[in-house]
This record gives structure tokens, sequence and C-alpha cells, in this order.
């Protein structure tokens, strides 16, 4: 034990500086959006410990040493025992022998393959590097424009994409296994509008004999213009953007065998444009398994398919919903049988876990309550406990748990009230516990998987300790029986008998949560910023936002832009029944959703804000996306009242408080022709409250030093009109 404590004294020097008592320092804007300390240069992130992950199949983790005299740490938890001979000054030793181009400023971002052994890229080209015999190795290279890259570490090969196309490459070469992609002909890239959990485009098997991978017709779907501003004269990109109501893509699912060199597809069936997710491959490489959920997402069939010849084998299981499904997990197939697997679903009205065989029998409900799990970690070799995060114990928090298989008993491994986030190593025996909450920055433990503490690696100093803060706060209201949480931050110094304006900051959307027992309780420095300025800044959490369960996340099913504002008018009117808000002085801004209902806010309940401002709204669903939209709204001939009730180009004539309407020019998210089309229709109604603004070059959000520029305009824009 008197190892570790030396260690974690360590890494407690290493990530820490010197922190005076809070003083009279301010944010300014580029320190509050770059988080770069203007006079010490220090970072204002939270500090962590670099590179530190596992080594596969020990006790062993890894972790780096900054600065000036890099070194590489290895820390053997069950012997006690650090190795930290290697230093980068070695490592550049052999690199600049293998080629003398290969120097390092740091060491290169790595991922071991075994006790002795790393892999890194450098270029195009991946490498390996063996400690004990001070070995680098060339595995194998792919093409500089190459994309998507999926690496195999049975095989030693890449797959990835380039110009429409799928390749592999491995120590025998490179191979081109798809001939028709382009002109509308997508492989190897997310589908569906990256929706469903879909995050890539390309499968290894298990043993890395086979990949399965999306192929995506897009021909049939509309092209919309973006138009690139940077060139003169402007040119046009023409993208495939599927409109609610609109055709659809057509996805297939093909797959590569790497010994026969043969390619076969799955007869996945009609409709064409149903949709194809979490892809998940049989432990012996044997099948296949696809979630298929029909264009109108209130049905989900999980099927298997014989991977060799791409014939359905057998429908699985199917679930329905009155309003809609959405698998976005896989299959996780336990260690000990390959005949059962775990689903993750929300067929009782939460996510929970599911015990299957493959033969389509419910084995048992692993985990069940008015909770949900937001993680699964896995199951341990021996297939007696699984390991997931959940909001067992509040919805602001993420706590860890392990409930065996045979006797449903739950137990919680993580205990400090806050958000805890696990990495556990392939035995399941230790997990690193990243913790933080509203009062810790950060701290990163080593946990037994019995919930022991190991040992505290990190507490990560208060980074903005030299600033003056506010107060933030986490808390409830209750709105039409419904537990919303809300965030407060309140300005520095803050007297009660005083009168505050008020910024409200509003997302409200699908899968996004704002409000976290987490630091900065979800927020960030430009609400801290706001707060110096004198103004309380708040944000509530609504129904239709995240991490709550079914009835309360499709609780605007049909109807976006309806309970959403009925929630945050409970807000309203909490902060107007306190003493110490200035009800007449109030600002609400978001983005992307949040500017949805930021324009929903000042028009369908006109004279709340003085002042608004909106970032990349969505004006008319009808120009949204099939996939997010039709799950939320059904299509536009299936719900027109809804449609038009949410349409905001319908309210403009109840905009009569000053609206600040920012957006991307190169927006392929929320097309630019919304607020386009906003500022249109205001002109024609000779109303003269809004705004606008643009940013050429950037897409739905800006990004980078602009972004400084965006927050700055944004917040003059609220004190001068509020």
């Amino acid at each position: 034990m008197k190892f570790f404590k030396l260690f974690s004294v360590f890494l407690l020097l290493l990530c820490s500086f010197t922190l005076s008592a809070q003083s009279e320092r301010i944010f300014t804007m580029d320190e509050a959006i770059m988080m770069i300390d203007n006079q010490s240069k220090q970072s204002l992130r939270v500090k962590s410990i670099p590179m530190l992950q596992w080594i596969p199949n020990t006790n062993q983790y890894t972790c780096v040493k900054t600065g000036s005299n890099q070194r590489l740490f290895i820390v053997n938890i069950d012997q006690s025992t650090i190795d930290s001979s290697f230093s980068l000054s070695v490592f550049n030793e052999y690199t600049k022998a293998f080629d003398a181009k290969m120097v390092f400023k740091g060491f290169p971002v790595h991922e071991w393959i075994d006790n002795q052994t790393f892999k890194f890229k450098y270029g195009s080209k991946f490498y390996s590097f063996n400690l004990s015999e001070k070995l680098l190795s060339e595995l194998v290279s792919v093409s500089e424009k190459g994309a998507n890259l999926e690496y195999d570490n049975n095989r030693n090969q890449v797959a990835y994409t380039e110009n429409g196309q799928i390749f592999i490459s491995s120590q025998d070469g490179v191979k081109q296994i798809t001939q028709d992609g382009g002109k509308g002909i997508v492989y190897g890239e997310t589908v569906h509008r990256n929706e469903f959990g879909i995050s890539k485009g390309l499968f290894w098997s298990p043993k890395g004999n086979k990949l399965a991978f999306y192929r995506m017709d897009e021909t049939m779907v509309t092209e919309y213009p973006i138009y690139d501003n940077s060139t003169f004269p402007a040119k046009v990109n023409n993208i495939k953007y599927p409109m609610a109501g609109a055709a659809s893509h057509h996805v297939t699912i093909g797959v590569y065998d790497i010994k026969t060199q043969t390619l076969t597809y799955l007869q996945t069936g009609e409709p064409a444009d149903q949709y194809l997710t979490n892809v998940t491959w049989s432990p012996n490489e044997e099948n296949i398994y696809v979630a298929h959920v029909n264009r109108g997402q209130n049905q989900m069939f999980l099927k298997q398919y014989i991977a060799e010849n791409g014939e359905l084998d057998k429908i699985v299981f199917e679930e329905r919903d009155a309003k809609y499904v959405e698998p976005q997990h896989g299959m996780y197939f336990l260690p000990n049988d390959d005949s059962k697997f775990i689903w993750q679903s929300e067929r009782d009205g939460y996510n929970h876990l599911y015990l299957y065989s493959t033969k389509g029998r419910l084995i048992k409900q692993l985990s069940s309550g008015k909770w949900i799990v937001t993680n699964l970690f896995g199951v341990d070799p021996a297939g007696n406990h699984v390991f997931f995060e959940s909001t067992k114990e509040s919805p602001v928090e993420r706590h860890i748990y392990s409930v065996n298989i045979n006797t449903s008993d739950l137990k919680q491994l993580s205990l400090e009230q806050g958000t805890h986030t696990a990495f556990f190593n392939s035995n399941f025996t230790y997990f690193i516990d990243n913790f933080s909450s509203t009062t810790v920055p950060r701290k990163i433990s080593i946990i037994s998987h019995k919930g022991d503490l190991k040992e505290t690696l990190l507490k990560a100093p208060n980074p903005i300790a030299d600033y003056l803060l506010g107060e933030t706060t986490i808390f409830p209201i209750v709105n039409d029986g419904h537990v919303l949480y809300c965030r407060m931050t309140k300005p520095p110094q803050f007297d009660p008998n005083k009168k505050y304006p008020v910024v409200v900051y509003v997302y409200g959307g699908p899968h996004a949560q704002m409000v976290n027992n987490t630091w900065l309780a979800g927020g960030n420095l430009w609400m801290q910023l706001m707060a110096q300025k004198g103004y309380i800044v708040f944000t509530l959490d609504n129904r239709g936002s995240a991490n709550r369960g079914h009835e309360f996340e499709s609780a605007n099913f049909r109807n976006m832009g309806t309970v959403e504002l009925d929630d945050q008018m409970a807000g309203v009117n909490y902060l107007k029944n306190l003493s110490y808000v200035d009800k007449d002085r109030m600002a609400v801004h978001g983005w992307s959703y949040g500017g949805f209902m930021t324009t929903s806010l000042m028009t369908k309940r006109p004279g709340v804000f003085k002042v608004g401002v909106a970032g990349g709204p969505v004006i008319d669903w009808a120009l949204y996306e099939i996939m997010y939209t039709e799950r939320y709204m059904d299509s536009p001939s299936e719900n027109p009242e809804g449609y038009k009730n949410a349409n905001l180009l319908n309210h403009i004539n109840n905009l009569q408080d000053n609206l600040l309407m920012i957006h991307g020019c190169d927006d392929d998210v929320v097309l630019w022709q919304h607020s386009l089309l906003y500022s249109k229709a205001v002109v024609d109604a000779g109303n003269t409250y809004l705004d606008y603004f643009v940013y050429p070059g950037h897409k739905h959000n800006v990004m980078g030093k602009d972004r400084i520029h965006l927050m700055q305009k944004i917040t003059e824009y609220i004190m001068e009109k509020l």
C-alpha cells in the first residue's frame, strides 16, 4: 500500500499547480471560451492523467508522465510495482533509427496489444513497439486519404474507405473490395444520419476472418446545395439530405470473407427504406445479427443472418411501441456461453438489461426500476456478474453497479454523490473510476470489482479557483406531476436584497441532459462570465430531454414545442417568485433544438422574455431529416396539425421582443434555409424585431477562435437589449 501512496503523491504533484485564494479575477471572453488563463497560460480545463489505460488480460495499467522528461509508467496492482524506466528520449532513439523523420515531442497515442507491446500510428502507417525486446516494427500502412479506419488486431489488418470504396490493408498489401462506390453509393460509413447509436460502418468479425459493412444507396435522395463562399465565384457542394416525408436512402449490409475473398450481402429484404442497426457478430463468426426498424419506427425485429451466404436464419424477437422504439446498442454475448446475450431495451419504460438465449427465449430481466442503465461495461470471464452504469441513485448522478446473473443481487460499487464513469480491465477485476461533482473537479481511483477502493491516483485541483465565481446549485421543481431538474448560477457576492436580470440557457430536446451533478453542474465558463456581469444564469431539463425514461422523453410525441414550453414556463414562474429576480429583465438563449426552443418561447409565449438569441434553429420540422423527425413527429402527411403547430413561420406575428438569430452558412444538420425562411417571413410580415447574423465557413456550430466572436456577440446583444 505504501507503493500506491507514493505513486499517488507523484500523480498529484504532476497534475496540480499553485492556487491562490479566490481573488477578484474576472473571466475575459477568450478565457471563458478557449479555457486558457491569459496570465499563466495554464489550461482552465480540469486536469487528468494522460493516456491512462489498462493492459489487456492483466491487472496492470499505464499512463504517461508529461513535462520535460516524459516517461511511460507501467503499474502492476497485484505486485505493487512500478516500471518507469522507459522514457520518451529512449523511445525516440529507436524511432529515429527506424525513420529519421519519426521524432515525437510526446508519447504518441497508443494501444496495448499485450503486456510488452503497444501499437501506434505515425503518418499513414501503424507500428508496434515491444518493450522487452526494444523492437519497433511496421505493421501495416493505409492510404493518406483513407478514412473510417478499423484496425483488426487478430490479423494486423485495417479496413478503411477512400473515394466511396472499401479497402483492406494487410502485410500482404492493399485490396479494394468494392467497385461501385461514388455517385450516390456510399460504402463503409455511418448510415441513417448517425441515429440508432450508429457510429461506424465497418465491422470486423471477432477473429478478423470477415468484414461486415454498410452499403448506402442515396441516389433517390434529394440533393441539397451547400454554398462554399471561400472561392470566387462561390461553389455549390451538393449533399444528400433526406427530409421528413420524402424519399430515404436504402441500406444493405455486405460481408467480405478474407480467406475466400468473396463478397456476400445479407438478404435484408423489403421495404428498402427500413433502418438496419446494432450490427453484431456472433462469437463464432457464423452469424450476423441486425436490428430492423421500420420507417415508422414503432416496430423492431432482431434478425439472425448466416454470414456465409447472407440468408435469414431466424427472427430472434421483436419489440413494438405505440410511439417509437429506438434500439441503440448491439448484443453483448456472455464470455462463457455463446448461446446467451444481453439486450438493452426500454420496453418497461426505462432502459434496462435483459438476458436472452440466441433462440429468442427471454431468460430473465437483469435490471429493473424507475431508472435507466446508461452504460453496459460487460460481464466477468466466469459469466457471473454484469457491470453497468445507471441513474438509480438520482437522474442527475451516475453510479457503477454489478448484478449477479444467477441471484439478481445488485451492488453499488461507487459511493460518492456525483457522476462516476468507469473503465474496466479486460478481466473485470478492477476499474478506473473517473469521478466529479459540483464540488470535486475530478478524482481518479482504482476500485476492485467488489467496490473496494484500491487507491486514489488523482485529486485534481480547481482550475478556476483564482477567479471570482458565482454559486451554482442543482435543485428540482415540479410541473404537471413531473420532477424537473434545474441549475442556477448566481452572481458572485450575491445580495438577496438586490434585483438581478436572468439569462435562461435552454436546449430541451431529445438525447441531451443539461443538468448533472458534475463539475460546473453541466454548465460552462461562459455562464460564470455572465454571472460575473451580474446575471443569474438558469437552465431546466424539460420533458423530452434525456435519461428520464420513455414516458418523460416521449411526452412531446407528435407535438414538438408544446410540453417543453410548459415546463420551461414552470421554470420561469419559479424564477419570478424569487424576490431577487427582476422579472422584467429576462433573456433566453439556445442552439439547435435550443434555437427552436428559444424562437418558440419568444413567439408562443410572447412578452415573457425581453430578448432572445437563437442559434442554428429548426424552424420547420418538415425541412429536417427523416430519421430524427419522423421518430418524434411521424411524417408530415400523418401528422399535419403537429407540423403546423410546430412550424415557427406560423407564429411570426407574435414576435414582439428582440430576437437575434444566428446560423452557420455551411450547416448540413439544421440547414441554413431554416433561418433564411424565417428572416424572409419576418420581412414580409413587416416585423422589425428580428436581428440576424451568419458565420460563413461554419457548419452546425461555430468552433475554433471564431467562437469567441460568437459568444461576444451573444453577450453584447443580451446586455444591450436587456
